[in-house]
């Protein structure tokens, strides 16, 4: 029995390969969410200063159940994270992200 719990196992592993490219990641401070029936667009945007257009950098579409999963998948690591630095404060319900980020504007 113990052989082929290990053997289920071993044909329920998944080989995820990551680039390089994608191993950096994509700098996003803002997301917007919008949903049909069968599925979920989750807007990654940028959002910088001094420039009066934000650009999308990636976009995932997701199903409702998998939607589901990242919302308790993010839940549990939130959870852990606060556990080792603290509670993550949030000072508004919507952040507010003025043109300069609150800082003063160069010219070059």
């Amino acid at each position: 029995m113990a052989k082929e719990n290990k053997e289920d196992k071993a044909n329920n592993q998944i080989n995820i390969e990551l680039s390089e490219e994608t191993a950096e990641g994509i700098y996003a401070n803002l997301a917007m969410i919008a949903h049909s029936s069968s599925e979920f667009v989750i807007d990654f945007i940028r959002l910088m200063p001094g420039v009066p257009k934000a650009k999308v950098k990636s976009r995932i579409v997701i199903t409702p159940e998998h939607a589901k999963r990242l919302l308790n998948a993010l839940e549990e690591n939130i959870d852990k994270y606060e556990a080792t630095f603290g509670e993550v404060k949030q000072v508004e319900e919507m952040p507010r992200f003025p043109m300069n980020f609150g800082g003063t504007m160069g010219e070059a």
